[in-house]
Formats: C-alpha cells, sequence, structure tokens
C-alpha cells in the first residue's frame, strides 16, 4: 500500500545514503584506477583499500582520507562528501565498538610522584618514531600502576581507543598469543565469526585492523618476547609494555627500567594513603615506614592499607614491628596483597639451579657480590653463577651495578633468607656459610700479602689477583663481604683465622690509611693472637692499632699505650720487629704531640733496628717519619735530608725495597721534598716537585696526602702571584678533604679559593 501510494502521488523513493565503500568505489572506477594504481598513487596499500571497499574499515584515519582524495582529484562538494562519509563513519565505529572488551583497569587516586617517568611515556608516545615504551623492574615497583596512570593520561591523544590486556607472564600459564590476539580483534569490533582460527592470520587481521587506527594498546605483565612481539601494533598504534624480565631480544622498543621511588616520594605516597587519618604528626613515623619499605610502591600500599584500616595502630608502632627483620615480610601482608607473594611468583619462574644460588646469596656478609662470591655461594661453576645472575636480573630479583656486581633489594634479600630456611636444613645453611667466609678470608689474605715482604704466602688454589693492582681493587670493593667473614669467624671463635688474616692488612692499611675499620679489624686481631697466646703477633696487632690511632688522628695517649704494650710483649717474645714498630709508632705519636725530640729520639732507634734487621721497607717509612719530626722542629735543611734518602731508596732497584712498597712511598717521599723546598724558600722547585707529586698521590689513591699536598701547593702559588692558579688547586683541595670526611679543611680551603677572587 505504501508503494502505491507512492506511484500515485509521484513521489520520488527514499533514497538509501551511501556509504563511504561505496563512494570509494565510485570515485576509483571514475578514474579508471586499479586498487594497485590508486595504492601507488595515494601511498595507502592495497589491502586496506580493500578492507575500504568492501566495507571492514567504514572509517579511515582523516590524513588517509586526505591521502586518497588528493589522488582521486577530488574538489568541491564532492571532496567535502567524501572527508564526510569518513568522519561519521569513524564516530560510528567509535560509538559501536563492543564495550568492556580489554578496557583500561582504573587509576588510583593517591598516585604519586614518578613526574620523570610519565613525561618519559608520554614523550615517547606522542613522538613520531619508536611507538612502543617497554617498561621493566621487579615485582612491587608498580609497573602497571604508572602504565594505566599514564594511559588514561594520554587517552584524548587517541580517538580509536585504548586498549589493555594482561598477559600473565609470571603465572604457570601465560595467555596464549591467540587468546591474546582474540581478545584484542573482539575489542577492536571484529566479530567472532571473522576472526580467524591460526595465529598468523590472526596477527595478519590485527596488524591491518590498527593499520589506520590511532590506538593505544597497554600489554601488562608480559611473560616473553615471543608472547609479546605479534600484539604490537603497526602505523598509527601504539605500545606500552610492563615486564619483569627485561625482554632484552625484544626490537625497536624503548626501555625503561623501574627503580623504587625515593624517600621523599614514598613518604608522601604513605601521607596520601592515610590522608583521611589526620595523621600529620605521624610524618617522622613515615619517613621510617618509607625506609623499612625500601621505597616499594607494593610494600608502601600495604603498610598504608594496614595503618588505614586499623585507626587505633600508629605509624610508629607499626613501623617498630617491621625493624624487625625475621617477621618483616610477614608484617607486609594487607587481605589479598602480600609482598613476599609477588616475589613468590619471580621465584617459582626460575630453575632449580638458580632458585639455589638466589637463596644462598643471603648468606653472604655483604651488600654486594661478583660471579666469583656467587660461584662459591650457590656451589655452582663461574658459568653457572653467571647463568644464573643473568636469571634473576633477568626477573628483577637482582640488581646489576658497576662491573660485574650485583646486589638485593632489602625485601629481595629477606624474601631470600625466608626461602632458605624454608627449604635447607640448618647443617647446610651452616655449611654454606662456612665456605663463603673462609673463601672470603682466604681471597683477602691472598691479596693483602701482595703488599709486605710476605706476599709470597699466598694461598695457590685460589684464582685470580695475579697482580697488586687487582689485589687492592678486589680488597676494597669487597671490604663489607670480608669485614663481614671475619666478624662471623671471631664471633664463632676462629682466632687462628682472625689472626692470620688480620695479620695479612698491616701493610695494605698503609695504602688505605682514610679507611675505618681498620681500629675494628685489629682489635679483633689482639684478642684472637692474646687467645693463642701469641706474644709476637699480638704486639704486631697491638702496634697496627697504634697507626691507626696516628692516621685517623685519633686518641695519640691511646696510641702510645698500644706501643708500651706492643714493647713489653715485643721484649718477652724477642721479637726484634714488633720492638722496632712500637720506638717507630710511639714516634708518631710523640711528634703529633708536640714532643720532638723524644720522637726524634725514638724514630732513629727505630730506624736502626730496621736496618739492622734488614727490614729496608720499615726502613724507608722510618727515613721518612724523621724527616717530619725535623720538618715540625723547623730544622728543614735535616727534613729535607732524610726525604732525598728516602727518594734514593725507592728509586734503587737494587735497595731490595719491595717494589709495591717503592711504588706506594714514591709519591709521599715527591711530596715531602716539594714541601721542604717551600719552606726553605726554593718556591719554584717546590711547585714544579709538588705538581708531579699530586698526580701520582691521585693515581696511587692516597687521598689524604694528596689534599694536603695540594693545599700547600695553592699556597705557594699564590705566593709565586699565579693567583688563578691558586684559586684552583685550593678548590680541588676542598674537593679532595671532602671526599675523605674532613669538612674543617675542606671548608678552610674553600674559603681560601674565594679569598683569591
Amino acid at each position: 500500500m505504501r508503494d502505491l501510494h507512492r506511484i500515485a502521488h509521484r513521489e520520488p523513493p527514499i533514497a538509501t545514503p551511501l556509504s563511504f565503500a561505496e563512494v570509494l568505489r565510485r570515485h576509483r572506477r571514475a578514474a579508471r584506477l586499479t586498487l594497485e594504481q590508486l595504492a601507488e598513487a595515494s601511498g595507502v596499500s592495497a589491502r586496506t583499500l580493500s578492507d575500504m571497499e568492501r566495507g571492514r574499515s567504514k572509517g579511515p584515519q582523516h590524513r588517509t582520507v586526505t591521502a586518497l582524495a588528493d589522488a582521486l582529484r577530488l574538489a568541491g562538494a564532492e571532496r567535502e562528501q567524501f572527508v564526510g562519509l569518513a568522519r561519521e563513519g569513524r564516530l560510528r565505529d567509535h560509538w559501536t565498538r563492543p564495550t568492556g572488551l580489554c578496557e583500561l583497569p582504573r587509576s588510583v587516586a593517591d598516585f604519586t610522584g614518578r613526574t620523570a617517568e610519565l613525561a618519559w611515556v608520554a614523550e615517547l608516545i606522542r613522538a613520531g618514531d619508536t611507538g612502543v615504551g617497554l617498561i621493566t623492574g621487579s615485582a612491587g615497583l608498580g609497573k602497571s600502576t604508572l602504565t594505566v596512570r599514564a594511559a588514561h593520561a594520554l587517552r584524548p591523544d587517541f580517538p580509536d581507543g585504548v586498549f589493555f590486556l594482561d598477559l600473565f607472564g609470571m603465572s604457570s600459564e601465560p595467555l596464549p598469543v591467540d587468546e591474546a590476539l582474540g581478545r584484542l580483534l573482539r575489542a577492536l569490533g571484529m566479530a567472532d565469526q571473522q576472526i580467524p582460527a591460526d595465529v598468523a592470520a590472526r596477527a595478519s587481521m590485527y596488524r591491518s585492523v590498527l593499520r589506520e587506527r590511532r590506538v593505544l594498546v597497554v600489554l601488562d605483565n608480559a611473560a616473553s618476547e615471543e608472547q609479546v612481539r605479534p600484539l604490537l601494533p603497526d602505523g598509527a598504534g601504539r605500545a606500552l609494555v610492563t615486564s619483569r624480565r627485561l625482554l632484552a631480544g625484544l626490537e625497536g622498543v624503548r626501555r625503561l627500567s623501574l627503580g623504587p621511588l625515593p624517600l621523599m616520594e614514598a613518604a608522601e605516597l604513605l601521607a596520601g594513603i592515610l590522608k583521611d587519618r589526620g595523621a600529620a604528626d605521624e610524618g617522622s613515623a613515615f619517613w621510617e615506614l618509607a625506609q623499612l619499605c625500601g621505597g616499594l610502591p607494593l610494600a608502601l600500599r600495604i603498610a598504608g592499607n594496614r595503618l588505614a584500616s586499623r585507626p587505633g595502630w600508629s605509624a610508629a608502632d607499626f613501623a617498630a614491628r617491621l625493624t624487625d627483620e625475621e617477621r618483616r615480610l610477614d608484617q607486609l601482608s594487607a587481605g589479598d596483597l602480600k609482598i613476599a607473594t609477588a616475589f613468590g611468583l619471580s621465584y617459582d619462574q626460575l630453575a632449580d639451579s638458580t632458585r639455589r644460588v638466589f637463596r644462598r646469596l643471603a648468606l653472604v656478609p655483604g651488600r654486594e657480590f661478583d660471579a666469583a662470591l656467587s660461584s662459591v655461594a650457590g656451589g655452582t661453576s663461574i658459568a653457572g653463577a653467571w647463568d644464573a645472575l643473568d636469571e634473576l636480573v633477568d626477573l628483577g630479583l637482582l640488581q646489576d651495578g658497576t662491573s660485574g656486581r650485583y646486589r638485593f633489594h632489602d625485601l629481595v634479600l629477606l624474601f631470600a633468607r625466608d626461602r632458605l630456611r624454608a627449604e635447607e636444613s640448618e647443617a647446610e645453611r651452616d655449611a654454606v656459610t662456612g665456605t663463603v667466609t673462609s673463601w672470603l678470608l682466604r681471597m683477602a689474605a691472598n691479596a693483602g700479602w701482595w703488599f709486605g715482604p710476605r706476599h709470597g704466602h699466598r694461598d695457590d688454589e685460589l684464582d685470580g689477583l695475579s697482580t697488586p693492582e687487582e689485589a687492592d681493587h678486589w680488597l676494597r670493593v669487597n671490604v663489607d663481604n670480608w669485614l663481614g667473614a671475619l666478624r662471623q669467624v671471631a664471633g664463632l671463635g676462629g682466632h687462628a683465622a682472625v689472626l692470620d688474616f688480620a695479620m695479612s692488612m698491616i701493610h695494605f692499611s698503609n695504602r688505605w690509611m682514610h679507611a675505618v675499620h681498620w681500629a675494628d679489624v685489629f682489635a679483633l686481631g689482639v684478642r684472637a693472637a692474646a687467645a693463642l697466646g701469641d706474644l709476637s703477633r699480638q704486639a704486631a696487632q697491638l702496634n697496627a692499632l697504634a697507626g691507626v690511632q696516628l692516621v685517623s688522628g685519633g686518641d695519640l695517649e691511646a696510641a702510645l699505650r698500644f706501643t708500651a704494650q706492643a714493647m713489653e710483649l715485643g721484649v718477652r717474645s724477642g721479637s726484634t720487629e714488633e720492638i722496632a714498630s712500637a720506638h717507630h709508632y710511639a714516634a708518631g705519636a710523640l711528634r703529633r704531640l708536640g714532643r720532638l725530640d723524644e720522637a726524634i729520639e725514638a724514630q732513629s732507634r727505630a730506624a736502626e733496628l730496621f736496618k739492622a734487621d734488614g727490614d729496608v721497607d720499615a726502613y724507608s717509612h722510618c727515613l721518612g717519619s724523621l724527616g717530619s719530626c725535623f720538618r715540625d722542629a723547623g730544622q728543614y735543611a735535616r727534613a729535607l735530608e732524610h726525604y732525598l734518602q728516602l727518594w734514593d731508596l725507592v728509586n734503587d732497584d737494587t735497595s731490595g725495597m719491595t717494589p709495591s712498597e717503592a711504588e706506594f712511598s714514591r709519591p709521599i717521599a715527591l711530596a715531602r721534598i716539594g714541601e721542604c723546598l717551600g719552606l726553605l724558600g726554593r718556591r719554584p722547585e717546590a711547585i714544579s716537585k709538588l705538581t708531579e707529586a699530586v698526580s701520582l698521590l691521585e693515581q696511587a689513591r692516597l687521598p689524604i696526602v694528596q689534599a694536603g699536598s695540594l693545599e700547600t701547593l695553592a699556597g705557594l702559588l699564590a705566593q709565586e702571584n699565579r693567583i688563578g692558579e691558586s684559586r684552583q688547586t685550593y678548590a680541588r683541595a676542598a674537593e679532595v678533604y671532602e671526599g675523605v670526611g674532613d669538612a674543617e679543611a675542606s671548608g678552610r680551603c674553600r674559603e681560601l679559593a674565594d679569598a683569591a677572587l
């Protein structure tokens, strides 16, 4: 009836609105172009054109439409219609896309910090080149939270959608690639019957659909490169990927390694979580909690949630609970949030051999370790240790630093200890501890023997440390480990091992004289020697303790007491070496106390004894010390005479002096010669000697002597009216003094530098 009525009244038939696909096809045919020819003219792929003409892409991007209009030479009303249909198609596609599929999770309201990281993500995603950002880091660092926050902020830049997909990388069954592609295709509007069955076809369709769409895909918790690669968009699409693994094989991405929150931001996060408690007076407790949580956002979130759910608790009380390392991981749980569970997911990914290395590394005394120590602790080869360390770093269970050294995050260390207690017996733990401490002390003793006349007594069963430079480096970077091992062995009554170690450190301590731990080392050595009834070596350790007081500028009267005890023990044991050493160190204390005549007498006696005993190294020290006594007494010519004798000795290859000792003493002798020349008014010579000495002292890593020489040199330059050089040298002296913790001297030199302006 409706058609009969229209005919009777001659109404025109109702026109069906043309689709973008139909208009595109008509214009292409009118231009007598094939799909391939239009693709070549416009720069739009033939596959994309085919999808448009078949209606699979109803609303292509504006720049694509403009390129097609230019290639088809459309103008005026035709161009407006063409562009308008594409715009309408984009709007229809946006509003008809199935909702609830791959939706972005909500962003937490109290998100805190990460300003630089958010800026990095925004810059990357909005840049025109690389469109994929990979954010990695260990469990609990807030990778997902950061990425979701960034994605919400970037929503306006992606009119075609922001999609989120959890890849379940830490589960026993990560999301398969085909299922991941299926979920994303459905979210992009594909019906189930349109989605191919096999992975390759799904990946091809996914790339085709995204090629002309401005979308952001967040791929959270990735398991592997193979899982991620097919999910990365082409063309205008962008992606953010998070993973505990480094995914080192993933190409064409920019990487962001996430670290713990700085303490200030960590405390701010706690304050934000607890803002409704009115806890403004708990600021100091928040700082303590932030430190105990190691800046780990998940741990901070758990701590904050526990306090928020228990109004009767104070932050200070909870911080006191967390100070107990044995219970800290148990305390860091709130509902279904458990810090230990987060670490456990990573631990479960490890091979059995790597798990063993991981938990046994918790027995290392210091904070850092290398592959050699890891192999000893883990009971594996060096190659096996490297493999395990790589796997642990890849999963974020270890942090790798410079020069092949590794460390735990504090909370991960507690987790490793927990796994060790749960999975290995006490006897097994004790055996590993014994192996680690024994190896550390033997390695350290091996290194220490390089720096004295007894350096031939080395343990040839241990590898490495084939030069004094290697030995020096090993001792410095492993100080926390060998010092911790020494204390452990001392606590267990291992007197012989402690004493052997402490004896091996005496000569090396002269090279690293400003280190703060020597008093502990030699005090343990004194007690061990006393327990063993070894009078001679007890005297040696007492002399070493006196030397520590002299170098540190500590208790000079205590130094004299130590040398008096050492003298008595040296006489009782018949040890000429320790009697001479007692005279030498007593002279040093007497000089600093201003008792110069006594100091010169004692130092001269020490020099005679050492020379008669054939100990050239010790004799050289006495020459230098005598020079300092005469310098302090104002007898500069006699002081210079002794320093020149020392200079001749260290440069005489036939003197019998240990090469490492000569190398150590040479820059010191040169510096003292320069100082004496300056005191004698021979400034140009003094400046030349001190300039050379300063460079050598820096190479020899003798900062205390270097700082003093720089200050002396700066004063001489000022006297020569070389003001600019003087100012720079004072400033450098201030830096070196500051590096060794002498704030007073540093401030003095800075004032002198400023005064030279």
